[in-house]
C-alpha cells in the first residue's frame, strides 16, 4: 500500500494540551471530527498510546484542543510533535499560550480557535485511544485559515536533504534509521509513527 495516499484526506493539524498532577503537556494531533451541533459533540478525537498527553487525558478526563493556522512554524510542529513530554516541559521558553477557565493550556499564537473537552467514554483502537467527548468552552482567536495536513507537508515541513546513508526514512518527520533491515514493530522515537510509515533509502 502507498501510505502516502493517506495524506489526500482532509485532515486539520491541532495541539492538543491535558494537565494531571500538576504537569502540562501537550501533542500534535490530526484526527478531530465534530459528530453533532446540538448539542455539540465531538466524538472521534484519537491520541496515539505512545503519546504523554494520552495518559494525562486518560487520568483528567479533560482536554483543550487548539486549531492550528496555515502561519504556524515548523518549530511548533517540533515542539509538540517531535519529542516526548515525559522527558521534556514542551512549555518551556514558549511563550504563546493562555489557560482557559478549565485551567488547562491552549495555544493563543498560531491557533484561530481552542475549544475545551470533557471525556464522557473511550473506545480502544490498539495503537490510539478514541475519546468520546462533550465541548464545554471554546473561543475563536483570530481568522487565519486553519491548517491541513497536506498544506503542513508542502508548505511548512522542511523538504529531507540527501542522504549518504543507507537505512529507512520516516516519510512523516525525516527521521533516518540506519542499518540494512528495519526491526519488525519498530516505532520511529521522534514521531511514533510506526515501520509502514518508513521507506528504504
Amino acid at each position: 500500500m502507498d501510505n502516502t495516499s493517506l495524506y489526500k484526506l482532509g485532515y486539520g493539524l491541532y495541539v492538543l494540551t491535558a494537565r494531571d498532577g500538576g504537569r502540562d503537556n501537550g501533542c500534535i494531533i490530526n484526527t478531530v471530527m465534530q459528530i453533532t451541533s446540538n448539542p455539540p459533540l465531538v466524538g472521534v478525537i484519537t491520541v496515539n498510546k505512545n503519546n504523554f498527553s494520552h495518559d494525562l487525558v486518560i487520568n483528567s478526563k479533560e482536554f483543550n484542543i487548539s486549531a492550528l493556522t496555515v502561519d504556524t512554524p515548523f518549530e511548533v510542529f517540533e515542539r509538540f510533535g517531535f519529542q516526548s513530554g515525559a522527558t521534556t516541559d514542551k512549555f518551556a521558553d514558549f511563550k504563546g499560550f493562555s489557560r482557559s477557565k478549565n485551567g488547562l493550556i491552549y495555544l493563543n499564537e498560531y491557533a484561530n480557535a481552542y475549544l475545551s473537552f470533557s471525556v464522557i467514554d473511550t473506545i480502544d483502537f490498539g495503537t490510539h485511544t478514541m475519546f468520546k467527548s462533550d465541548i464545554t468552552d471554546g473561543e475563536v482567536l483570530g481568522g487565519a485559515e486553519s491548517v491541513t495536513y497536506a498544506y503542513y507537508q508542502q508548505h511548512i515541513k522542511p523538504k529531507p536533504k540527501p542522504v549518504q546513508k543507507s537505512g529507512y526514512r520516516c516519510v512523516i518527520c525525516g527521521y533516518v534509521y540506519e542499518g540494512d533491515t528495519l526491526p519488525e514493530g519498530f516505532i520511529c522515537p521522534l514521531c511514533k509513527h510506526g515501520v509502514n510509515d518508513f521507506v528504504k533509502l
